[in-house]
């Protein structure tokens, strides 16, 4: 499965330089990639291991990327300097693509050199020099065995066709709210900290008849002050 991404990933980057075609491309209508979502968090991981999780975090970040500490914290602020959380590896086992290609969503699993291990959930918006960049990680840790890897990567796609209408939301008083959506609104993620640090990461995609829920992560305000 790897190696398949990895050789569609390859033919991307070798039509996009191919400069006969590269109008031709740029002309093309949106359309959902998960398999160069997939490449990108998979990019993230090698990175990792190379220059150490922080590093790696800051170099494939968004300019808006924030993470939890437990409070929402930007990237720049979050992560100050040097080989942080060495060691720490990750893999994807499912990622949720918009239709018209512009964002995405990752869920799979994380494991420290100590045997610790969890989850994780990754937000990945595309940038304008086409390459994807999360803006928005967390993560958790979980007791018992790890969950395996997949045989395949489940990829699932916004409808594509149609909009769908977003409305506006507004938190508790003490609550921090932040929602973000594709271009085209077929895929939205919501991230909700509460004031005890206790926070829920939602993301939702558009089925042709309404927003239905893909990803729902749950921490309590215990397994936040914990670095879940």
């Amino acid at each position: 499965m790897r190696a398949a991404i990895l050789s569609l990933s390859m033919l991307a980057l070798i039509a996009g330089c191919a400069s006969p075609q590269q109008q031709s491309l740029r002309n093309k209508p949106p359309a959902p990639n998960p398999s160069a979502i997939i490449a990108a968090e998979l990019a993230y991981n090698r990175l990792a291991q190379e220059k150490g999780a922080g590093p790696a975090f800051r170099e494939t970040a968004h300019d808006d990327a924030v993470m939890f500490l437990p409070k929402r914290t930007r990237v720049g602020s979050a992560l100050p300097g040097g080989a942080l959380l060495p060691g720490l590896r990750w893999a994807p086992h499912a990622v949720y693509a918009s239709c018209d290609g512009s964002a995405g969503a990752t869920v799979g699993v994380w494991q420290a050199p100590d045997k610790a291990h969890g989850y994780f959930t990754t937000v990945w918006l595309r940038a304008r020099d086409g390459r994807f960049k999360w803006v928005l990680t967390h993560g958790g840790a979980r007791t018992g065995k790890m969950a395996e890897a997949p045989d395949f990567i489940q990829a699932k796609e916004g409808k594509c066709g149609s909009r769908a209408p977003v409305g506006l939301e507004a938190g508790d008083v003490g609550d921090d709210l932040a929602i973000g959506l594709s271009a085209d609104q077929t895929l939205s993620w919501r991230s909700l900290v509460r004031a005890d640090g206790s926070r829920r990461i939602t993301v939702r995609m558009w089925d042709g008849t309404a927003m239905v829920d893909v990803i729902d992560d749950v921490v309590s305000a215990e397994a936040a002050t914990k670095g879940g």
